[in-house]
């Protein structure tokens, strides 16, 4: 960890140098190390103050074998305290050493299928569309409906949409995986409890800079759009179905009127799902040195339950249980997502070596 800190701060000093450099003042390189210089800066700032209170601890401990009994006990209560400061100074480089998400700022594209249960799986899938929709609105988000294959219904088969607002991606990510829904179906006579379940999955929003498509691995066809009903449907080659060949991704946008603005749509989708396929295939590299997960989940991990008839919702996660279920399926999820931000990084927080 003190090499770490040895080096940016080395760097620090490097940057410091060049921001200085007369000839450099205004080029992209004084941009770029400007921004660089930014962003370690704090750390800096920090491990500065660690190194001063160890100094400062050292005089403290020589002092303390004074002659002067008065003096040497004043060192001893002043090492003491600078132990202690020295100790909270080393809680906050650790959280400022912890890599940051660099999709944290990104907008959010968020797909729903319904899974085991049928028509009360779809139903459900509804019902997590609309708390999703709830907590944009919550915190001022604007959504983009993108892909939507309905039943009778009005239960979801599937939907794709994009949350679009600062650190959507942040607060989203804990959403990802097989959320599981236990009740009594509305057609069911014996008041049995039936247990189905939604897939959702938490895409960043990927730019091309995130990750580059070769236009010659992509498979482009056209088909009438299908769906509740309105002019343009099964009139117009409006639907887009995008096939990526060397992963073979498909995905598909019908939404629009405008088959240009199905393709823009789809190729939003397209890039996203790539960057978390290529991602994931990153991770199962180290897979063994980041067991803590609690992170941006798995599709196929069971991660949360909501009981009806409990009126509880418990993240399987962080083993946490709120009796707020109508509110959080109103979209009050924040209590949730913090705990498990919270926990996040206490797991990443362990996994750092130590001082």
């Amino acid at each position: 960890m003190i090499e770490k800190l040895e080096a940016i701060k080395k760097r620090y000093e490097e940057l410091n140098e060049s921001l200085a450099d007369p000839a450099k003042i205004g080029s992209e390189q004084w941009k770029e190390d400007s921004i660089e210089h930014a962003k370690i800066s704090e750390i800096v700032e920090a491990y500065n103050r660690y190194l001063k209170c160890e100094e400062e601890m050292e005089l403290c401990e020589a002092m303390q074998s004074s002659d002067d009994s008065e003096m040497a006990e004043l060192a001893k209560a002043e090492y003491y305290e600078l132990k202690d400061k020295k100790e909270e100074i080393v809680e906050e480089l650790k959280v400022m050493l912890i890599p940051k998400d660099p999709m944290d700022e990104k907008n959010v594209i968020i797909e729903i299928r319904a899974g085991a249960g049928g028509e009360e799986a779809s139903l459900f899938g509804y019902e997590l569309m609309r708390m999703y929709y709830r907590v944009a609105e919550r915190q001022h988000w604007t959504i983009e409906e993108i892909n939507s294959n309905m039943t009778e219904l009005g239960g979801v088969k599937e939907v794709t949409f994009m949350i679009k607002g600062k650190g959507a991606y942040s607060k989203m990510k804990y959403e990802s995986g097989v959320h599981r829904v236990q009740r009594v179906p509305e057609t069911e006579s014996q008041g049995r409890v039936h247990t189905s379940t939604v897939t959702v999955a938490v895409l960043p929003e990927a730019e091309d800079v995130d990750v580059k498509i070769n236009d010659k691995d992509v498979k482009i066809d056209t088909f009438r759009s299908s769906g509740a009903g309105g002019q343009h449907v099964n009139k117009t080659e409006s639907a887009v179905r995008f096939t990526h060949i060397p992963t073979g991704i498909v995905v598909e946008c019908q939404d629009e009127r405008s088959q240009i603005k199905n393709r823009d749509k789809a190729w939003k989708v397209l890039k996203a799902r790539l960057y978390e396929y290529y991602q994931s295939q990153k991770d199962k590299e180290y897979a063994e040195n980041r067991k803590m997960q609690v992170g941006t989940g798995d599709r196929s991990e069971r991660i949360r339950t909501y009981n009806y008839p409990q009126g509880r919702v418990t993240d399987h996660r962080i083993n946490m249980s709120l009796y707020s279920l109508t509110e959080f399926l109103d979209g009050d999820i924040f209590e949730m997502v913090e705990a498990l931000a919270v926990a996040d990084q206490a797991a990443k927080l362990s996994n750092l070596e130590g001082f």
